[in-house]
C-alpha cells in the first residue's frame, strides 16, 4: 500500500515543484539545475561508493559483520539512482542519503527494528575453539587438523591403483 502511495506522490511532488521552480526561474535555469544535480550526483556516488565498497573489504578480511557497511552501499546506490532520476525531490532525498549522518541514523533506526541472533563465521563457534585449547596444553589454537590415517607401502598402493582424487605414481 505504501509502494503504491509513493508511485503517486512522488511524480506529482515532482510535477509541482517543476512548475513552480520553472515559473520563477524560467526553464533553461531549470533544466541546468537538474543536469548539474545529476552530473554532481554521480561524482559523489562514485566516491562514496568507492569508500564503502573499501568499507565492506575490511569487514570481510577482518572477518567483522559486514552488516553495516552493506546497508551503506545499499543506501549509496538508491541514491544514485534518485540523483539520476530528473526531479527535485528525488535530487533532495538521493543528496540526503549521501550524508554519512543521516545513512547512519536510518542504519541504526532498522537495526533497531531487526533482531540478529547470532553472527559468525563456519569453524568460529565456541565450541570449535573450546575444543581446541583442551587438546593444546599451551591453549594455542594454531592450525591442527585432528585425525586418523595408516601407512600404505608401494605394494599395496600399486595393487589398489590411484585414486581417482590424484595421479598415481609415475614409472619411469
Amino acid at each position: 500500500m505504501w509502494l503504491l502511495i509513493a508511485f503517486i506522490a512522488v511524480p506529482l511532488i515532482e510535477i509541482t515543484l517543476f512548475i513552480q521552480i520553472g515559473g520563477a526561474i524560467g526553464l533553461g535555469w531549470t533544466l541546468a539545475i537538474v543536469v548539474l544535480t545529476a552530473v554532481l550526483g554521480t561524482w559523489l556516488v562514485r566516491s562514496q561508493g568507492s569508500a564503502a565498497l573499501g568499507s565492506l573489504r575490511s569487514s570481510f578480511s577482518d572477518m567483522r559483520d559486514p552488516t553495516e557497511p552493506l546497508v551503506h552501499g545499499a543506501m549509496i546506490m538508491f541514491s544514485g539512482a534518485l540523483l539520476l532520476t530528473p526531479g527535485f525531490f528525488t535530487d533532495a532525498v538521493g543528496f540526503a542519503l549521501l550524508v554519512p549522518g543521516i545513512r547512519q541514523a536510518i542504519y541504526q533506526n532498522i537495526r533497531s527494528r531487526v533482531n540478529i541472533q547470532s553472527f559468525g563465521t563456519p569453524g568460529q563457534g565456541h565450541r570449535a575453539q573450546d575444543h581446541a585449547s583442551q587438546h593444546h596444553p599451551s591453549g594455542d589454537q594454531g592450525d591442527v587438523i585432528e585425525g586418523e590415517y595408516h601407512e600404505i607401502s608401494p605394494e599395496e598402493r600399486v595393487k589398489r591403483g590411484p585414486s581417482r582424487w590424484s595421479k598415481g605414481p609415475t614409472e619411469d
